[in-house]
Parts: C-alpha cells; sequence; structure tokens
C-alpha cells in the first residue's frame, strides 16, 4: 500500500470552478472523510479519484505510480479502488453471491478461488448465510453491508464510499457506523469517505478534509478541527459553538477564563478578534457575567440554552436544568479560541 497523493487538484465544468487548487496527502491506511456542504466539490474529488472524472489540471498519485494529471487518465479499473456508492448499486437480477463475486469474474478468477473469495469476503459484513438470497430481500443496512463486501472481494488498496450512510435511519446509521469500523480495521486499506455529516465524520475519520466552495478549508484529526479551527467558517461548521467579538492581544492562540472575560470588558481597547466558545466550556451558575436566556431546548440528556450577553453578542451554553426565557443567568467562560478570518 501506499499513501494517496493531490497535488493541487483543479476540476472546471464549463466555466464553474467545482474543485480548486486541492493539495492532500492521505496517508497509507488512514480512514479520512472529505467533509463539507452539498455543492464543495467533495464528491467531484472523490471520482477524481475513482477515476470517474478527468482533472483539468493537477497530478492524482498513488504513491509513486501517476494515475492521472491533465494528460494522463488511467482507468478506474487499473487503480486498485473499490468504491461503495450512496445507492448500493447492486444488480437485481443476481444473488448476493453473485454480486459480491462480480470484480472477481471480471478479473477471471472462476471456480472454487471465487466462491472462497466471495465467501470470505461476506463473512466479514456477517452476511455468509445471505450468498444466495436476492437483494431485493435484504434491508438497507444489509444491502449497504453486500455494497461493502463486493468492494472488500478484490482487495483494493483504496476503498472509496460516496455518502453510503445517506439512505439509512439514525438507528441504523450508528450500526452501520461500526461496521465501517470494523471493515477499516479489518482489511488495512486507506478509505476516503464524502460524507456532509460532521457528526458521522469525527465518529469514524482518523483524518478529516473540510471542504468548502472547491476548496480545501483546513485538514487534520478530528480533535484538532473541533478544538482548534482555522477560521470563523470551519469553526461554524464543525460542532455547535458561538464566534464572539472580543477585545484581545492575543490573536491566534487558545484563551482562558480570565482572558475571555477580559475580552468582553467594555473598557477594553485592545484590537478586537474573532473568538470562538463552545458551550460545553460556558459554565452556567447564579453568579457571573449576566446574560439573558432567549430560548432553551431540551436535547435529552441536557437542555441547550440560548443566551444574550449584556453587548448584544449571542452565547450558545449547555446546561443540567431548564430556564425561562427572558430569565438572567450568570454565566463563566472557560476556554475558547482565537480564528483567523474566513
Amino acid at each position: 500500500m501506499a499513501e494517496l497523493i493531490l497535488e493541487r487538484l483543479n476540476k472546471v465544468f464549463g466555466e464553474q470552478a467545482v474543485v480548486r487548487d486541492l493539495s492532500l496527502t492521505i496517508p497509507e491506511g488512514a480512514f479520512t472523510a472529505l467533509l463539507g456542504p452539498s455543492g464543495c466539490g467533495k464528491t467531484t474529488t472523490l471520482r477524481i479519484l475513482a477515476g470517474l472524472e478527468h482533472l483539468s489540471s493537477g497530478r492524482l498519485l498513488l504513491g509513486d505510480r501517476l494515475l492521472a494529471d491533465s494528460r494522463v487518465h488511467m482507468p478506474p479499473e487499473t487503480r486498485d479502488m473499490g468504491m461503495v456508492f450512496q445507492s448500493y448499486a447492486l444488480w437485481p437480477h443476481m444473488t448476493v453471491a453473485e454480486n459480491v463475486g462480480y470484480p472477481l469474474k471480471l478479473r477471471k478468477v472462476n471456480g472454487a478461488a471465487r466462491q472462497k473469495r466471495v465467501m470470505e469476503a461476506l463473512d466479514v459484513v456477517e452476511l455468509g448465510a445471505y450468498a444466495g438470497r436476492s437483494p431485493q430481500e435484504l434491508s438497507g443496512g444489509q444491502r449497504q453491508r453486500v455494497a461493502l463486501a463486493r468492494c472488500l472481494v478484490s482487495e483494493p488498496e483504496v476503498v472509496l464510499l460516496d455518502e453510503p450512510l445517506a439512505n439509512l435511519d439514525r438507528h441504523l446509521r450508528a450500526t452501520m457506523e461500526q461496521t465501517f469500523r470494523e471493515f477499516h480495521r479489518r482489511t488495512g486499506a486507506t478509505f476516503v469517505y464524502v460524507t456532509h455529516d460532521q457528526a458521522e465524520a469525527m465518529a469514524l475519520a482518523s483524518h478529516i478534509a473540510v471542504m468548502h466552495q472547491g476548496e480545501l478549508m483546513q485538514w487534520g484529526a478530528p480533535q484538532t478541527l473541533y478544538q482548534h479551527p482555522q477560521n470563523a467558517w470551519v469553526a461554524g461548521f464543525i460542532g455547535k459553538g458561538s464566534i464572539l467579538s472580543l477585545a484581545t492581544q492575543y490573536p491566534q492562540a487558545q484563551l482562558d477564563s480570565v482572558q475571555l472575560h477580559d475580552g468582553l470588558a467594555p473598557d477594553n481597547t485592545q484590537p478586537r478578534q474573532q473568538v470562538l466558545v463552545r458551550p460545553e466550556h460556558v459554565m452556567v451558575s447564579d453568579s457571573g457575567l449576566q446574560a439573558k436566556v432567549e430560548s432553551c431546548i431540551f436535547q435529552g440528556e441536557r437542555y441547550l440554552l440560548e443566551l444574550r450577553l449584556p453587548d448584544g453578542q449571542r452565547l450558545s451554553a449547555f446546561h443540567h436544568l431548564p430556564l425561562r426565557e427572558q430569565q438572567s443567568a450568570g454565566v463563566r467562560l472557560l476556554q475558547g479560541w482565537c480564528l483567523e478570518a474566513a
């Protein structure tokens, strides 16, 4: 196996640039999520990796092997990649085993050798007993696991997944997330997983590339993106949080409680800076900075408060008890991060 290298990838449809100067090195064996809102270019990027779209410019390499540039385009079947589609893409006239074995059939792997590899792949996704059934007899989660087995059977270096959980309900998605984690652990392959769901990406991926309007906004571990977003756009997209305008002399730094409250003081004349404060880093009590409750939303294990600070800025906070709208509450900001401009 080898690392997957994206060097200044560009893709233009007509006059519209869909992927812009995208550079990224995906480590061998990593579980990487391409995360962003609809239309950000993540699916087009995945299709470029798969060989389903030609590059406008840039280079794509798997280790030292050139897969594509503005002149070279290796066809999908030669790239040693497998792809799992959102729609499952199973043939209804074939059995589960025939669907899983189809990539081997194309490679002229026949007889007992093909049957053995098909059953091994189905056993990995715990569907060995369903080999003779048709896809129509399976649930959505089972069909997705068949699609995974079909990808696994050809033993690809890279597995590409295009929003594979989008058509499943919340409970089944949680189950399938565990299946993907186990699938990745067993194969050791490099995974590239497209999603618009932040929680899904954070739960699954070892690395996340956040995209917006065709550009890479930030790349790193989930914890890094959540705790140290590079700019206001990433901060607003990854998790919940409030972006406050504070007077501070500590740009590009993590701020503690004293620095945050000093920055909110009306007589502070330091230059103003955008600062991210997560709701779990706001303590609600009887004392502290006085805020007014604008809304209180029950979320099961806690309440989400939307508060208005004395200077008019809005602040989100978690609390274990409900508070009345327009009630005054004391708040203490515990931690925050200065942001670059978006």
